[in-house]
């Protein structure tokens, strides 16, 4: 088929899916919305407030805790305020480039969102097994190296999901079975063989993966290294320092996990099921995270109760 005649299969929109079954309760569900909205606003720019207004926590731990939280308020921003106006206005269209377009964004933080993980528990494993070297290791040219990395590494590895998707004719219907466009959902409204793009969403998982299987190992090696550890004192406060990335990381990639399982495997699962579980993964990560570090760190606790 011809690029011309591909293109001109592609509907004008997509219809996104709000709460199937509870059609006369959407006002009432864009509350806890709304809420859960509130909190990521506030909790990530008050960890950000935090750790560029207090000195002592100009450090490397501290500006990836920030990275993290730029990439929760981005990911939130791409999803909830559609959402809500789904909710509010019960306007469930968007464009196809609009559509496209999105899922390039969601799929780039989520893989930015991934190598975030992975480097800060790169950092407290140098940070405990290798102590004398952590500050010659994480300078700050590091940083921004790592920084582009990841930014670099997030746009190489999803700029062919939408270009892929893009050259796929939709003429079997336009309405997408969750709340936002994710790769699979949109792909699986093609009327074509979609195994290169199912292939592609393959090699994208194993990459998100793979930097689960470093993060675990590099766990290991600070567990291993701990144990080692003289005193007890010691001991407890490495494992309280790791304790909150910890928390992060099962969370990030336990959600993630059971999400990639109900798109692919979930067909027996209710819709409704799906719809909301496919927004709370990535939604509640970014809610809980500065939770987690605000609670969990002593000195980002401190500052927020002394101000």
């Amino acid at each position: 088929m011809s690029a011309i005649n591909i293109s001109a299969l592609h509907p004008p929109e997509f219809i996104l899916t709000g709460f199937p079954g509870y059609q006369g309760l959407q006002h009432w569900i864009a509350i806890p919305y709304c809420i859960m909205y509130i909190l990521i606003i506030v909790g990530n720019f008050t960890i950000l407030f935090v750790v560029f207004s207090e000195q002592s926590l100009h450090q490397p731990m501290y500006y990836f805790i920030c990275m993290l939280a730029i990439i929760d308020l981005v990911l939130s921003n791409l999803i909830l305020p559609k959402l809500l106006l789904m909710l509010l206005s019960e306007d469930y269209t968007i464009s196809f480039q609009g559509c496209l377009t999105q899922m390039f964004f969601i799929h780039v933080f989520t893989v930015l969102e991934s190598s975030a993980l992975l480097t800060m528990s790169f950092d407290r494993y140098v940070a405990i097994c290798n102590p004398l070297r952590y500050s010659a290791i994480f300078s700050n040219s590091f940083i921004m190296k790592i920084v582009g990395l990841s930014i670099t590494r997030g746009v190489v590895f999803i700029m062919p999901l939408p270009i892929l998707a893009s050259r796929l004719p939709y003429c079997n219907s336009n309405i997408i079975s969750i709340s936002y466009c994710d790769h699979m959902s949109v792909v699986k409204l093609a009327c074509a063989d979609t195994t290169l793009n199912s292939s592609y969403g393959l090699v994208v998982i194993f990459l998100v993966v793979s930097d689960m299987s470093f993060i675990v190992f590099s766990y290991s090696m600070i567990l291993r290294a701990v144990l080692k550890l003289g005193s007890g004192e010691e001991r407890q406060k490495a494992l309280h320092t790791c304790g909150s990335h910890l928390c992060v990381v099962v969370f990030a990639y336990s959600s993630a996990t059971f999400s990639f399982i109900t798109h692919r495997f979930g067909r027996a699962l209710p819709p409704e099921f799906i719809v909301v579980f496919a927004c709370l993964y990535l939604i509640l990560p970014a809610m809980l995270n500065p939770i987690i570090y605000g609670a969990r760190t002593k000195e980002i606790r401190r500052y927020v109760l002394n101000t």
